[in-house]
């Protein structure tokens, strides 16, 4: 053995262990796992939802509920007022104005036959919007 006592480097042709050429990554590995469990448990939890403040509604009742009048036209284009047969078209026109004339105009619901014409749903209907009345409904009847 060729070594020389105090000295740092052995002599030439002593042998030697293997140096390691390779950087020891477990103490890396072990404080990003440290570090990613302390980001884990840091994180504020997210919520899913958003708090808005919405205004308060108190529902009120109807003052008055609308009135409502059935006209009905048959198959045979007789027309019906509350169910009570009109003799003509002056006498369906005379009950419109007495509706057109009240201060809130009622509702206005006209069933039709499947099988009445068409122009004597048009009379009615046009007779009511002449006169100003404009909540109409149309409904087949069957």
């Amino acid at each position: 053995m060729n070594h020389i006592p105090g000295a740092l480097f052995p002599a030439p042709g002593v042998d030697e262990p293997e140096l390691m050429m390779e950087i020891n990554t477990t103490p890396l590995i072990d404080v990003m796992l440290v570090l990613l469990i302390m980001f884990i448990i840091t994180i504020p939890v997210q919520l899913h939802a958003v708090n808005l403040q919405a205004p308060v509604l108190v529902a009120q009742p109807p003052v008055q509920l609308p009135t409502i009048v059935q006209i009905t036209v048959q198959a045979d284009n007789t027309v019906l007022w509350n169910g009570q047969a009109l003799p003509d078209h002056a006498a369906l026109l005379v009950q419109l104005q007495v509706l057109s004339a009240q201060a809130t105009p009622p509702e206005i619901h006209i069933h039709a036959h499947p099988r009445c014409t068409y122009g004597a749903v048009a009379k009615v209907m046009a007779a009511a919007q002449r006169l100003g009345l404009r909540k109409l409904g149309v409904m087949a009847a069957g």
